[in-house]
């Protein structure tokens, strides 16, 4: 893509997340990658609704404005950190989609599989620790998760996604306030209780991620629901699937060895 053609998209992806409602006024930022020390990114105070591809700044791997007559995003640090942290991601998406962000200042995790769209594009999202926007406090925040997701929800700050398209971090990001919405309605429909999908069809679905070859990063079964028992089957389908595995292995260990103090 020509740099204009670059710049044009941000504006474009810019317009769908205000209109979605995913941001207000001047909120939000986005950016793409161009090369490892080059990238265009949305600047800081204008509606994100309302750009044009002339507004749009290109930095280096700094932060440093090496084009544009705006300033940067203040909270490009946090973009910056991903780049740096996961060579395989071309664009980054920072919003404030309205349902999911009500799940972190609920302190409720958005970590339940009950849409297959979701478990295969996203799985798990984690809910990163607060942080002061601007500050290294966010970036920091993310780097628990970074290797193994391609959506963070943000404490009291809105969620961050991430691709290897701008179009793909956009999809991510409607993939997340769409999860959020369904869970929420789910549990005002029933006190609160969910029904997940079973373990079984979570190792499926696992399966299908891989025979789709799917881009991005994914945490796996992470939170199974039939952790410790012999139900269990999620077995190094990702990376976050190993709790399911090492805990199975510790159950089968204290077992050989009561048998064996029996025995005796």
């Amino acid at each position: 893509m020509s740099p204009y053609e670059i710049k044009k998209e941000i504006c474009e992806i810019g317009r769908r997340i205000y209109n979605d409602g995913f941001v207000a006024a001047n909120d939000g930022n986005i950016s793409v990658k161009v090369n490892d020390n080059e990238f265009y990114c949305t600047p800081t105070g204008v509606s994100k609704g309302f750009m044009t591809p002339d507004m749009i700044i290109r930095i280096d791997g700094t932060g440093k404005k090496l084009e544009g007559k705006l300033n940067p995003s203040s909270e490009i640090k946090m973009h910056l950190r991903v780049y740096r942290e996961r060579p395989d991601v071309k664009a980054v998406v920072h919003a404030h989609p309205p349902v999911a962000t009500a799940f972190t200042v609920a302190g409720v995790e958005l970590d339940q599989y009950i849409l297959p769209e979701a478990v295969l594009t996203i799985g798990a999202v984690p809910t990163c620790d607060y942080g002061t926007p601007s500050t290294e406090e966010i970036p920091d925040s993310l780097i628990p998760y970074i290797q193994n997701h391609d959506a963070f929800m943000l404490k009291n700050h809105g969620a961050l996604t991430v691709g290897n398209t701008l179009t793909k971090a956009f999809f991510t990001m409607e993939e997340v306030e769409f999860n959020a919405k369904i869970c929420m309605y789910a549990k005002q429909l029933n006190n609160g209780a969910i029904d997940e999908i079973p373990c079984e069809q979570l190792e499926k679905l696992m399966e299908l991620r891989k025979k789709f070859n799917m881009p991005g990063r994914h945490p796996g079964c992470k939170k199974c629901p039939n952790l410790g028992t012999d139900k269990c089957r999620c077995k190094d389908n990702a990376a976050g699937s190993s709790a399911c595995a090492s805990n199975n292995d510790l159950v089968a260990a204290i077992t050989k060895k009561v048998l064996a103090e029996l025995s005796k």
